[in-house]
């Protein structure tokens, strides 16, 4: 199942608390305080994990605690430290305090790591407290506790391109053709569930993620169909690929055959969920060209004279090795412009 959101709360380990304890050895009769320090308690560390995809495990067990330190023993020694409690997720997860909503961690990169939470510290053994006018006390100190904290979990997916469009324009069936992922494919509305994730490889060296999300309706802003929950997948991206049903058969279709009506009505969405999708790169492509007239593929293209656009057949291949090479060129264009 996937879960892009979950709320979870995390404790650290209690320190471990010191002991009291005196030499008593063979021929030392007055020995003195040799009593350890607990060893601390165990930390909350957030792992990112590219092989992860849902934070789904995450909402089933909710509850995540450290281990707590164990306390000390004779002879000054420090009692073991507490096992750290170590939280996997999705590379795009943001860690959020559930009650300020403040952000405390953004995983965006494979291996990386975030100490959320430090454990308590050992309690002193009653070595520490030998003094002299005390040299036998018989004082410690207890570990101090672990900390509480109650998390929100978002995840963005973290890839280069998202697939947009109303249900049934063919996204899944692009995504398969581009991607050797196998998403559903089927002639209803809303196929696509929840998104999809693959890698588009191009030459041998060049890969490039792509993301489907589910259909877009008009009002997907305002909550109206499946989109609006997903529509956060796309966010980081740095393409947005608008795909446009030709055959007009889809379940927004426009029968008028006004396919710049079509994608305003995409993008308007898209801008009034986030101002930050205005910025992204776009590349319109129109589907399903193996099934309509040549003329309808002009007329298409005679309605985006300003934007980068294609054709394609995800069925037959045709046009598919040109839009790689198109989605390479763009994201080459914009690594371009990054300053160093």
């Amino acid at each position: 199942m996937f879960t892009d959101e979950v709320e979870i709360t995390v404790q650290s380990g209690r320190g471990g608390d010191g002991v009291v304890s005196f030499r008593r050895e063979k021929y030392i009769p007055k020995g003195g305080p040799d009593g350890g320090d607990g060893g601390e308690g165990g930390d909350i560390v957030f792992v990112a994990d590219r092989r992860l995809r849902s934070l789904h495990q995450l909402k089933i067990k909710k509850f995540f605690k450290a281990e707590n330190g164990k306390p000390g023993n004779k002879k000054n020694k420090t009692g073991a430290r507490g096992k750290d409690c170590i939280i996997r997720v999705p590379v795009g997860t943001i860690i959020r305090d559930k009650e300020t909503s403040r952000i405390i961690g953004d995983l965006t990169e494979d291996g990386q790591k975030l100490l959320l939470l430090r454990g308590g510290k050992g309690g002193y053994g009653n070595t520490h407290f030998a003094s002299p006018v005390n040299r036998a006390p018989k004082i410690s100190k207890p570990g101090q506790p672990g900390k509480n904290a109650e998390l929100l979990l978002r995840l963005k997916m973290i890839a280069d391109v998202g697939l947009v469009g109303f249900p049934n324009a063919g996204k899944s069936t692009l995504l398969s053709a581009l991607t050797r992922a196998r998403p559903k494919v089927g002639n209803y509305p809303f196929t696509t569930l929840y998104p999809n994730l693959g890698v588009m490889e191009f030459g041998n060296e060049k890969q490039v993620v792509i993301a489907d999300i589910p259909g877009i309706i008009e009002g997907a802003h305002k909550g109206h169909g499946l989109g609006i929950r997903f529509l956060k997948h796309i966010e980081r991206t740095n393409i947005i690929l608008f795909v446009i049903d030709l055959s007009d058969m889809g379940i927004n279709r426009n029968r008028t055959g006004n396919f710049r009506k079509t994608y305003e009505t995409l993008e308007n969405e898209l801008v009034s969920y986030s101002g930050i999708l205005a910025e992204k790169r776009q590349l319109i492509v129109g589907t399903k060209m193996d099934i309509v007239d040549y003329s309808k593929c002009e007329q298409f293209l005679s309605e985006f004279p300003d934007f980068e656009t294609l054709t394609v057949s995800a069925a037959t291949g045709n046009g598919v090795d040109k839009l790689k090479m198109k989605i390479v060129q763009l994201l080459e264009k914009k690594d371009e412009g990054k300053p160093d």
